[in-house]
């Protein structure tokens, strides 16, 4: 019955058992009789709460749809693409606590509701409590691990983070994860989902699409590493707004560990050998490239270069390979491919929110907020199935009862006096009629004796 009402946007319980009560194609989804009880609303709750999450059963449904979907050959898994969406959650402004005066050691669990015990145990969970040490401007007292957001742009409001993972050749959702909504916590369920993939379907893509928030130098590296292109655009702040020359106008050497300038000149971190083989990049991931002082202070291109320094000096992070990787990758005509597929994850949060009408969270914590995510992915994957796949129509037998052949005796006679009425015929009085307007005599001629006048 929940499946129902994720495919079909009934978001209310109550209203759903009204519905399953009243139509009989849902009755036969359902697997109900005419004379069964549908189920109370208050048993989808206490089933929820209990054997549901206890067994994982809604994860293993979602699994079940996307290996049927694998089976029919509806994932290649060659390319997929990832995003995440804002879900607002049940949480409201009024009722909430600013984070100069929010402390979560005095909260006592054993007085708390169900969401409050659930974010005190994700307070150490990579997507949520751990995702990043910057406490929210505020935070809710019914639903805790949901985030204050104005990411939209517009009035702030608590959230969650649904994102998904997909297979671009029809569009069909892999996996699906909730976390935070800030973008440490989205970069952390991309990995943990390819993670999931691989060990679950054996599914390892070529390439992965998603937009400018998983440009991050770890990102790409760690994709990078695992032999997965990343079609991202690069998170760059290195170029430079006033005219001189930005880090990407020089040459990398990575042979000698040294940039080149337009000029011809070398950029290096040492100019001696060290023994120490821990001198390298500092502990934020950095090396720095310098150019001799009196190298530039003679060099032509000086005002295009450092006006303001004695010499050029040259940042390279850790992941900086991985970044060119994606910047080359940025330049092919597969890249602008790419960037089409990923509109299809975009077109599925769309159908999300105003099909199956989940603007709105209606279960809090994180694990109402993950069940519900799993239901909708569910939804949708099988909506997929049924669009492409449809169900044969079996034809209905043609009766020969005694009413069948008093009806097909009666539709033939029907038919038999319309064709005789309907047909011009000569001796009729309407032809004789229309001879004598065409000859102008009063009397029609060649009519029968019973039709002549006088």
């Amino acid at each position: 019955m929940l499946l129902v009402g994720y495919c079909f946007g009934i978001r209310s319980e109550r209203r759903l058992c009204e519905v399953v009560h009243l139509n009989l194609a849902y009755r036969w989804c359902c697997r109900l009789d005419l004379a069964d009880r549908v189920p109370d609303h208050s048993t989808f709750s206490k089933n929820r709460h209990g054997r549901f999450r206890e067994s994982e059963m809604l994860r293993h449904l979602f699994e079940t749809t996307v290996a049927r979907c694998i089976e029919e050959g509806l994932v290649s898994g060659q390319r997929m693409a990832i995003d995440a969406s804002l879900i607002e959650a049940d949480a409201n402004r009024q009722n909430s606590t600013p984070k100069e005066e929010w402390d979560a050691s005095t909260i006592d669990a054993a007085d708390a509701s169900r969401a409050v015990r659930e974010y005190l145990d994700t307070l150490d969970a990579a997507a949520f409590g751990a995702a990043s040490e910057v406490q929210p401007k505020f935070t809710s007292h019914s639903d805790p691990a949901s985030q204050w957001t104005a990411a939209r742009k517009s009035p702030a409001f608590f959230s969650y983070s649904d994102n998904y993972l997909i297979d671009t050749d029809h569009g069909v959702i892999v996996d699906v994860e909730g976390t935070r909504s800030i973008r440490q916590a989205e970069v952390g369920s991309a990995k943990t989902m390819l993670k999931r993939v691989k060990e679950k379907y054996d599914l390892h893509p070529e390439r992965l699409i998603a937009d400018t928030a998983y440009g991050s130098g770890p990102m790409l590296g760690w994709l990078v590493d695992r032999k997965i292109a990343p079609h991202i655009p690069v998170i760059d702040k290195a170029r430079r707004t006033d005219g001189t020359w930005s880090r990407s106008d020089f040459e990398w050497d990575a042979e000698n560990n040294q940039y080149i300038c337009p000029e011809g000149e070398t950029l290096k971190q040492f100019r001696r050998n060290y023994s120490d083989p821990t001198r390298g990049p500092t502990g934020k991931g950095v090396a720095k490239y310098q150019a001799l002082k009196h190298t530039c202070q003679a060099c032509p291109s000086k005002p295009k270069c450092c006006p303001n320094a004695d010499a050029r000096k040259i940042t390279r992070e850790e992941h900086e390979d991985a970044r060119d990787v994606a910047r080359a990758i940025w330049k092919t005509e597969q890249y602008a491919v790419s960037s089409k597929l990923r509109k299809k994850v975009e077109m599925l949060f769309a159908h999300l929110k105003r099909i199956l009408g989940l603007g709105r969270l209606r279960l809090r914590g994180p694990c109402g907020a993950n069940d519900e995510f799993l239901l909708a992915a569910t939804a949708q994957n099988l909506r997929k199935l049924a669009q492409i796949f449809p169900a044969q129509q079996q034809s209905r037998p043609v009766r020969k009862g005694p009413r069948d052949q008093f009806r097909r005796r009666h539709s033939a006679t029907e038919n038999r006096r319309f064709t005789i009425e309907s047909a011009p015929n000569r001796h009729s009085p309407r032809s004789a009629r229309t001879a004598s307007r065409r000859t102008g005599s009063t009397r029609p001629r060649n009519l029968p004796l019973h039709l002549r006048g006088g």
